[in-house]
């Protein structure tokens, strides 16, 4: 299945947004679950990092990356707010903690503070829009436990969040991690010393190919050569794309003196467009498929909202869950001379006005 293809599910004009997993019967205990695939897991091998793995617990989700940085979101109630913890992995990290929601028109965006069992957390305004706040540092884990342990929680004046599944998310984390009974852990702390937390796993090194000239490529006023056009599934593209304007946004890069890049434009919705990539020879000859992979997916050619940065060598997506680009997938894939490497990947799932500055990783490379 192409990556366009699979990544459609998170656009809402064209198809229904796909559901998540169901939620753990486990509650709020997470003591008894495996780290492998199962019920709402999703897990991607990956070499020489751990496994990208994402967990629902009732209300909540967790999600831990390939470098075992950890993730946990809690939603507001009726959908209005979020609220995050997210720590790093290795015996020296210490959680952030942030929380936001789309104010009213009388709200304003002035920060706001964090209320948990009737403790109140002031707040520093991070972003605008939407607002989004963070925890002091020093507070963070204080703030943390107090979710864990928590019976009912707000941000700002009445924006209540749920707490249903908050403690098994985050001791879900705190075993990935290695810090149960440690005195860094969110959901489960005791005496033992930070040391004894397990380090955090290498990430896949990768090398971008180095810059070339870019004279007469680019995204604009670019046709497609014949050898491309030739190419069933092209056909297919440019069938479907040929009244449309989209099917004018043809882009091209060298890669180097004998390697090219071309984007053939496949749809467009309301917020997303896709195109398919191929890596051809001089002139467009001997096209194949790029391989871009996903932890998702198996690797396919397309991406959605994507171009070519020759600067970095980088094809960079952004396919939105819907218009306001609170949900979806970011990906980067970066030009090593032989193929594209998936480099960077964040993706938030549930629609819930997170800023993508704040989405959770699922892979990361250095």
């Amino acid at each position: 299945m192409n990556h366009w293809k699979s990544a459609l599910a998170w656009a809402g004009s064209l198809v229904i947004l796909s559901a998540c997993g169901p939620a753990d019967a486990s509650g709020e205990t997470a003591a008894s679950i495996p780290s492998t695939a199962s019920g709402g897991t999703q897990t991607t091998a990956a070499a020489p990092g751990m496994a990208s793995e994402t967990r629902t617990f009732r209300d909540w989700m967790a999600i831990c990356d390939n470098g075992n940085a950890c993730f946990a979101f809690g939603p507001g109630r009726e959908g209005l707010g979020w609220i995050r913890v997210a720590i790093q992995p290795g015996p020296d990290a210490q959680p952030e903690v942030a929380a936001g929601y789309w104010p009213g028109e009388a709200e304003g965006t002035g920060a706001f503070a964090l209320t948990i069992d009737g403790v109140g957390y002031p707040m520093s305004l991070a972003t605008d829009d939407p607002v989004a706040a963070e925890v002091p540092a020093a507070r963070a884990l204080e703030v943390a436990r107090a979710l864990a342990n928590g019976s009912a929680a707000r941000i700002g004046a009445d924006h209540e969040l749920s707490l249903s599944g908050a403690a098994a998310a985050l001791l879900w984390i705190d075993e990935r991690q290695g810090r149960v009974n440690t005195v860094t852990a969110l959901r489960r702390p005791g005496r033992r010393a930070a040391a004894s937390v397990r380090a955090a796993p290498p990430l896949p090194v990768v090398t971008p190919a180095p810059a070339v000239s870019q004279t007469g490529f680019g995204d604009q006023n670019q046709v497609l050569p014949a050898a491309l056009e030739a190419v069933p599934a092209v056909a297919a593209c440019r069938a479907e794309t040929s009244e449309h304007w989209i099917g004018k946004e043809v882009m091209s890069a060298r890669l180097n003196a004998t390697t090219e890049l071309w984007a053939v434009p496949c749809f467009a919705g309301a917020y997303n467009m896709g195109h398919d990539w191929y890596v051809t020879g001089p002139g467009g000859r001997d096209p194949r498929p790029a391989r871009l992979a996903s932890t998702s997916d198996d690797p396919g050619a397309g991406t959605i909202n994507g171009g070519y940065s020759p600067e970095t060598r980088t094809i960079v997506a952004f396919a939105k869950g819907r218009g306001v680009g609170d949900c979806g997938t970011a990906s980067t894939w970066t030009w090593t001379g032989r193929e594209f490497v998936l480099t960077h990947e964040s993706e938030m799932r549930e629609c819930w006005g997170v800023p993508s500055d704040y989405w959770p990783t699922t892979w990361r490379t250095r």
